[in-house]
């Protein structure tokens, strides 16, 4: 019933900057600052994803350039310290990467930033093999979509769908992604299914509605 998600190959980037697992420190810093970016993947072979080396990876060198880090603090972040002395990709690098496939949804992409933490994840094909990069602003990119083909996906979508034969028929209007149905339905019950669909509509920032139940008849 519903329309087609829109995808990660609909809002990644192709052109990506990456780094081989023998990059050195500077390099990897020298990359990042030239593509404006706060991580690289790290890759192998023929493009396959080994890793991601991160600001995050990177900043321990900085961090303990000129401190002795006590017993309790070598403990807890060993991690870190192994970091601070690293020198190249492969030892810098988060290991395995977090990535997504090009056919995955937008939501699918962003549950496993949130899972991961991460601010950007590889794009791979089937056999690991690097073909983009998305990011949390590629993601948001959905909310641009314009209110009238929003609006004309939720009457298709949800309202042909739930409400096929209402005593008037129900109104959608959309303003900066807020979607407002509107109007006369023989079942109110289904309003909360109604929400549901219409939030999950791309680029749908809230949903409103002004629905009323069926007029009642003269009493008796």
């Amino acid at each position: 019933m519903h329309g087609n998600p829109h995808l990660v190959s609909d809002v990644m980037t192709h052109t990506v900057a990456a780094v081989g697992r023998k990059a050195n420190f500077k390099e990897i810093v020298r990359l990042m600052e030239q593509w404006k970016v706060s991580a690289l993947p790290v890759l192998e072979g023929e493009g396959r994803v080994v890793g991601v080396v991160s600001e995050a990876d990177l900043l321990p060198k900085e961090e303990f350039r000129d401190s002795d880090p006590d017993r309790y603090t070598q403990l807890r972040r060993l991690s870190d310290l192994a970091k601070a002395g690293a020198v190249t990709a492969e030892d810098l690098m988060t290991a395995p990467a977090f990535t997504v496939r090009a056919n995955a949804t937008l939501a699918q992409a962003a549950r496993t930033m949130a899972h991961a933490k991460v601010k950007r994840l590889p794009v791979v094909d089937d056999m690991g093999l690097l073909e983009g990069v998305v990011s949390r602003g590629d993601l948001l990119k959905v909310f641009l979509r314009d209110d009238e083909d929003i609006a004309e996906e939720v009457r298709r979508e949800v309202v042909s769908y739930l409400f096929r034969a209402p005593s008037s028929p129900v109104r959608v209007q959309v303003h900066d992604g807020v979607v407002t149905l509107a109007g006369r339905v023989r079942d109110t019950s289904l309003v909360p299914v109604a929400a549901r669909l219409v939030r999950a509509v791309e680029g749908v920032v809230d949903v409103e509605f002004e629905l009323t139940g069926p007029a009642r008849g003269p009493e008796r």
